[in-house]
């Protein structure tokens, strides 16, 4: 059955209900006695996946929730959780907020210094760490940490002798729950019925590619909002299943694994850990699945690269069922019926070739699939709807709580981001800035009221993307505002465009294109480590590590053979001229990475000056 979900914009603040609910704290509370024996968390462990209850869910929360009411939490207290995703994240958010807190993700992936620019200017008291691993960075800063009262740890492992009078673990905080539950009977309850939709529910702080991080300040209402957005987008039903592995401190993870949830009563299934995402995913075979470009990119690239390996017969079969999809999908996107002839004969290559794609992919029983958080190739939303499985791509920021357009299975168009949500004003500014006004616009910068000012304007929020609308109201991204690039030509160039199709590549993981105030177009690109090194150890080309495989010849023969391919594509103005390797492999903890390993345009352009200089 599905959730009743009543919206007034008339009057102001707006009003969000779901479920006669106007709070997340409520609505939790209404699933946790209306379905206490229904599955709605599965986690795996050591290969085994446990299953927890809306019941166990409501206890643990319940318990978590206690426990830091014990510790002497008051409501708008900021706790942090640095931690993958793992029902500890979500037991103990619901249990910050259901008490009246504001929770703070924070990213595993975070150096010690960022943890202590995020514990200080959130005003963190309670600090949630996974494992030792994140327990060692918190401890590292702790003394530079005036606020931070409490750190409490989920995983235990190699830590059993840990003497630390500020460090308790994840169970001795439900064991002071318990005790604090029965010293004050009801504190549980009237944290819920406190709950105010107005209330600061979440801080999530943006990348900091152009400056210190900003806390993004989510409440109960644009998040109650957001919740219906998502729904009314992608129609989540009780029985559908969901792989939870993007990290929880990202708004995204949070709007499908935590909230959608609780809107949509749907089960999520955290995967063990990163490394078994791909196995975990093929297992669980999810009904909707919704993941991030570089996702979607990887999954080509693995089709991709096991094509080459396989027999001449198998890439015809491949190619020909390919054409067939193409031609069904043509069908498909104009709502027209597909001819008996066609529908047989793809059905036939379907079941030969495609079906092993998508098992193999852990999509073959995914209603729909989805993606946003970054520019990708309308080709590869293409290649999944050949392969029988329709993509639609939608488009919002953490400052609007989530989604505010999207494509809908009735309604859409390859290549644009959707159309505007109910309830969601999308307009074009003068200079072609997207604007958005609706409930889920947060309340702005966490003590950044200069920042919040730049950002939100009388309710519109300033986007920072360029775009278009068409005559249909479908919504185009061009570009981010600042990244536009002016060649010395004075030609306007979208490197995004350029960017996302050599990104479609199995060789390249990333790329920058480079060339604003310059005489043309060069790029900064990083490879594919593991089908680089396969092409390299297939072709027998010698290399010792990852920088000696980016100097190779072949290598960089490889990658230029790609960059012509997608020079193609474009205009002469628009073409790459030369290209140099990111030639040391980074990771999240690196700075010109994202927590999503997307490579940070201002910190390239500035950390490799002297290598785009070369170019030129």
């Amino acid at each position: 059955m599905l959730s009743v979900h009543e919206v007034d914009t008339t009057v102001t603040p707006p009003s969000v209900m779901i479920d006669g609910c106007s709070t997340l704290p409520s609505l939790f509370a209404k699933r946790v006695a209306d379905l206490p024996d229904k599955v709605v968390i599965r986690e795996k462990d050591f290969g085994i996946w446990n299953e927890y209850t809306w019941s166990d869910f409501g206890r643990e929360a319940e318990l978590a929730g206690h426990g830091l009411a014990a510790l002497g939490l008051k409501r708008g207290d900021v706790c942090s959780i640095a931690s993958e995703i793992n029902r500890e994240w979500m037991f103990a958010d619901l249990g910050i907020i259901c008490m009246g807190g504001v929770t703070n993700g924070v990213y595993p992936t975070d150096s010690a210094e960022q943890v202590e620019y995020l514990i200080n200017d959130s005003g963190t008291r309670f600090y949630f760490a996974e494992d030792d691993e994140q327990l060692d960075k918190v401890l590292e800063v702790r003394e530079r940490c005036p606020n931070l009262e409490k750190i409490i740890i989920f995983d235990m492992e190699g830590l059993r002798h840990l003497d630390d009078p500020m460090c308790i673990s994840f169970e001795d905080l439900a064991e002071l729950g318990s005790r604090h539950r029965e010293q004050n009977p009801g504190a549980w309850e009237a944290g819920i019925d406190a709950a105010d939709a107005e209330d600061l529910m979440i801080l999530t702080y943006t990348s900091g590619t152009t400056g210190p991080p900003k806390g993004a300040m989510i409440s109960q209402r644009n998040m109650m909002f957001m919740m219906i957005t998502l729904q009314k987008s992608y129609g989540i039903r009780e029985t559908d299943e969901q792989l939870g592995f993007l990290p929880l401190a990202h708004v995204a993870g949070r709007m499908f694994y935590t909230f959608s949830i609780i809107e949509s009563k749907a089960v999520v299934n955290i995967v063990e850990n990163l490394e078994t995402a791909v196995a975990d995913q093929q297992e669980i075979a999810p009904t909707i699945h919704f993941a991030v470009p570089r996702v979607w990119e990887k999954q080509f690239s693995t089709v991709a690269i096991k094509l080459k390996e396989g027999t001449a017969i198998g890439r015809a079969a491949y190619q020909f069922a390919l054409g067939l999809g193409e031609k069904v999908a043509a069908y498909r996107k104009r709502g027209e019926p597909v001819p008996a002839g066609l529908r047989l004969a793809f059905g036939i290559a379907d079941f030969l070739v495609f079906k092993n794609v998508r098992i193999m992919l852990g999509i073959d029983n995914c209603r729909w699939l989805s993606t946003a958080a970054a520019p990708i190739a309308p080709d590869l939303i293409d290649w999944y709807w050949a392969m029988g499985k329709p993509m639609y791509e939608v488009y919002g920021q953490t400052e609007c709580s989530g989604i505010a357009t999207a494509n809908f299975s009735d309604d859409f168009k390859i290549g644009s981001v959707g159309k505007a949500g109910d309830n969601v004003e999308l307009v074009l500014s003068e200079d072609q800035e997207i604007l958005i006004r609706s409930p889920g616009v947060i309340q702005g910068y966490w003590n950044k009221p200069e920042k919040t000012g730049e950002t939100i304007r009388q309710d519109w929020l300033y986007t920072g993307d360029v775009g278009r609308i068409d005559d249909d109201c479908f919504v185009y991204i061009v570009d981010r505002i600042k990244d536009i690039i002016i060649t010395a030509g004075g030609k306007n160039i979208t490197p995004s465009e350029i960017e996302n199709q050599l990104k479609f590549s199995p060789y390249i993981s990333d790329a920058v294109v480079v060339g604003d105030k310059r005489p043309f177009l060069t790029c900064l690109v990083m490879i594919d480590q593991e089908n680089v090194e396969k092409y390299a150890q297939d072709n027998e080309v010698p290399f010792t590590n990852y920088t000696s495989l980016c100097h190779t010849q072949a290598v960089q023969d490889l990658i230029w053979q790609e960059i012509e391919t997608v020079n193609t594509k474009f205009a002469r103005v628009e073409t790459i001229k030369k290209f140099r390797l990111i030639d040391q492999l980074l990771d999240p903890e690196d700075e010109e990475l994202t927590p999503t390993m997307k490579l940070k345009r201002k910190v390239v352009n500035e950390k490799y000056l002297d290598l785009i200089t070369s170019m030129y």
